[in-house]
C-alpha cells in the first residue's frame, strides 16, 4: 500500500477511507504544521523526505511543481468530490494501477 501525505485542504473523510483501504496516510495537521500557511514547496519537500506521495486538491500549483522538478515521491492531484468514499476508491484504484509513484503525477478527477 502507498505512503501518502495529505496537505491542509485535503478532505479528512477521504484520508480516513484511504486508511481503511490499507494506505498509510499522514496529514499536515498530524505533523503539527496545520494552519501555518506552509508553502506547497515545503509540503512537497517534507513528503519527499518522508518518502510519501502528496495528496492535494491544489491541482494547479502541484502540477507546476511537478513540471519543474519530478524528483519527488509522487503527487496525486484531485478535483473536489463530495462523495468522499468514491474519491478514496478512485485514488486507491489509480495507486494499484500505477507501476511506480516516485516522480509520478496522478490526476484523480470527479466522475460527472
Amino acid at each position: 500500500m502507498a505512503r501518502l501525505y495529505a496537505n491542509e485542504n485535503f478532505p479528512r473523510p477521504v484520508v480516513e477511507a484511504l486508511r481503511r483501504l490499507g494506505h498509510e496516510v499522514l496529514t499536515i495537521q498530524e505533523t503539527g504544521r496545520g494552519e501555518q500557511a506552509v508553502s506547497d514547496e515545503e509540503v512537497l519537500s517534507f513528503a519527499t523526505g518522508d518518502q510519501r506521495a502528496v495528496l492535494t486538491l491544489n491541482r494547479r500549483h502541484f502540477v507546476r511543481l511537478h513540471s519543474t522538478n519530478a524528483a519527488h515521491a509522487g503527487i496525486i492531484v484531485c478535483s473536489f468530490d463530495p462523495d468522499f468514499a468514491a474519491q478514496a476508491h478512485r485514488i486507491d484504484l489509480a495507486l494499484s494501477e500505477a507501476p511506480e509513484l516516485t516522480g509520478a503525477l496522478l490526476r484523480i478527477n470527479r466522475v460527472p
